[in-house]
């Protein structure tokens, strides 16, 4: 196994006198902008009938809660 600390007289590229000289390590970022395909059309939002059918729900959760409450203190 070797160790993780790179002895300075032996790293690859590294001049005494120059340090590290061009080209030898990546650029910060990409030379490209932009995207590189058309991103996919956004779809709609949720429909009529499934927020129907939650708003249905709900009220008859509502209702159950509401007539357990009246026969409780009843």
């Amino acid at each position: 196994m070797t160790s993780p600390r790179a002895e300075p007289g032996r790293a690859p590229g590294l001049k005494p006198s120059v340090g590290m000289p061009p080209g030898e390590t990546p650029p910060a970022e990409g030379g490209t902008s932009g995207i590189s395909y058309p991103e996919p059309e956004l779809r709609k939002g949720w429909g009529p009938m499934p927020l129907a059918l939650i708003m249905l729900v709900v009220a008859l959760v509502a209702v159950g809660l509401i007539a357990m409450a009246v026969v409780l203190l009843a």
